[in-house]
């Protein structure tokens, strides 16, 4: 190879979703120096069942909290970055039975409450605010698990919680949707809306009148965005290429300020949004101008909060250190 000549980039695999942070890097205005990489555009649900637990790609986007529990347990494929790709508040993920008699958190201890996963990252963080800001711990609720709208909903990782916490498994058939019709549940806390909830049936209702003001309140008050998904490299690519980690830093924080220099200069027209431009100052007048950091020492607070959480609800044995899940740095 002459010295005017460069090799090749290397191909490798991503499996993740298509955000205005990664479509940067989906349609190669950003690079990481050396690789080129393939993108299969994939939702949560399938990327992580093919990536984080199938090992099918060398880069993947992974939920937070079954990458957590597989680190605590030594038996991840994938070691993470912190470059979080997603984040969102979840006061909105709490859904209740318009007659169960429930007008503030605090109402929710003692009661049954259906989830679709014990382990999801959301649920974790509702978990943890319930705990933290009204005293419901997670083991004064009686835990349904199930699917919500169809029948067969299991845990991608299978748990067995300690005996302090009241769990129950729906039965084959049965969904968390006819339970709270029948009043044998009072509340579902999932990532995505019941179905029911989405036709504005009148017998589910969200527990926050206003969405919004709950959310900046709470970041007010704990200055925690909640992490979402992460970024992981397969190990053994990890092995055969070192400086792929700082590359793929480098890059995938460049792709989010790409996305947020184009979201202030085309505010207007990024989306069928008629005042996404206001939405945008308000956030960050509200939280700062880079509201969605990469990185470990920007994050390290939230991170340090979800690892509690975690041990706390009865996932994992012990809480983890930051270098525990994130090795790398």
């Amino acid at each position: 190879m002459s010295e005017f000549q460069m090799a090749p980039a290397e191909a490798l695999t991503v499996g993740c979703g298509a955000y205005d942070r990664t479509w940067p890097l989906i349609a190669g205005v950003v690079r990481p120096a050396g690789f080129r990489l393939d993108w299969a555009i994939l939702p949560p649900e399938e990327v992580f069942l093919r990536g984080m637990l199938g090992g099918e790609f060398d880069i993947t986007e992974m939920s937070l909290s079954t990458y957590a529990l597989l680190r605590a347990r030594g038996t991840c494929r994938y070691v993470g970055l912190p470059i979080f790709v997603s984040r969102k508040f979840r006061h909105s993920a709490i859904y209740i039975r318009s007659d169960a008699g429930i007008a503030r958190p605090e109402d929710l201890a003692g009661r049954r409450i259906g989830v679709p996963e014990y382990q999801l990252t959301a649920n974790v963080w509702v978990r943890g605010l319930l705990s933290d800001d009204y005293g419901v711990s997670a083991d004064k609720v009686h835990w349904v698990i199930g699917g919500i709208d169809a029948p067969g909903r299991e845990e991608k990782v299978p748990i067995e919680l300690p005996a302090r916490f009241a769990v129950t498994r729906l039965g084959a058939g049965e969904t968390l949707w006819q339970q709270m019709l029948e009043g044998r549940i009072d509340a579902i806390i999932a990532p995505r809306a019941p179905q029911a909830f989405a036709q504005g049936h009148p017998a589910i209702r969200r527990l926050f009148a206003d969405i919004p003001a709950a959310e900046k309140d709470y970041y007010r008050r704990t200055g925690l965005f909640p992490l979402m998904h992460v970024i992981g490299i397969r190990a053994d690519i990890v092995e055969r290429h070192p400086g792929l980690p700082a590359a793929l830093a480098e890059a995938f924080g460049a792709a989010k300020a790409f996305a947020a220099g184009e979201l202030h200069q085309y505010a207007y027209d990024t989306a069928m949004l008629p005042w996404q431009e206001a939405s945008l100052r308000e956030t960050e007048a509200a939280m700062a101008a880079d509201y969605w950091p990469y990185g470990l020492e920007a994050n390290r607070r939230a991170i340090e909060t979800f690892a509690r959480y975690q041990f706390e609800q009865g996932i994992v044995e012990r809480i983890q250190a930051v270098p525990d899940i994130f090795p790398l740095g």
